[in-house]
């Protein structure tokens, strides 16, 4: 498995990025092909986290470029910077049961 995380800083409205988050990229990356898992975490303080977990690093990547040009296309004015990515190979992971869609 293989982890992505894109930070955004100095978000204005966190609320309205996320609300869009959910209406209109989940959708699209829950859908890729070796989708896991995704989570999309407001920080506090303008900052906002998205963590995506795909089967393998090409699928991770084309997630990657996949949430770039729709935050460029979807977001731009409610994310204004230019966000800080990591990555990596998932080590360890369990999930409970409870674990909703």
């Amino acid at each position: 498995m293989y982890i992505m995380m894109r930070k955004y800083e100095g978000v204005a409205n966190p609320d309205e990025a996320s609300k869009r988050i959910q209406q209109g990229f989940v959708p699209l990356i829950s859908g890729m092909p070796g989708f896991i898992d995704y989570v999309w975490a407001d920080l506090g303080g303008g900052q906002l986290l998205s963590v995506a977990i795909f089967d393998d690093q090409e699928h991770a990547k084309e997630s990657n470029r996949l949430a770039a040009g729709w935050v460029e296309l979807n977001l731009r004015s409610v994310l204004p910077n230019a966000c800080q990515v990591e990555k990596g190979t998932v080590k360890a992971r369990k999930s409970s049961r409870r674990a909703r869609a």
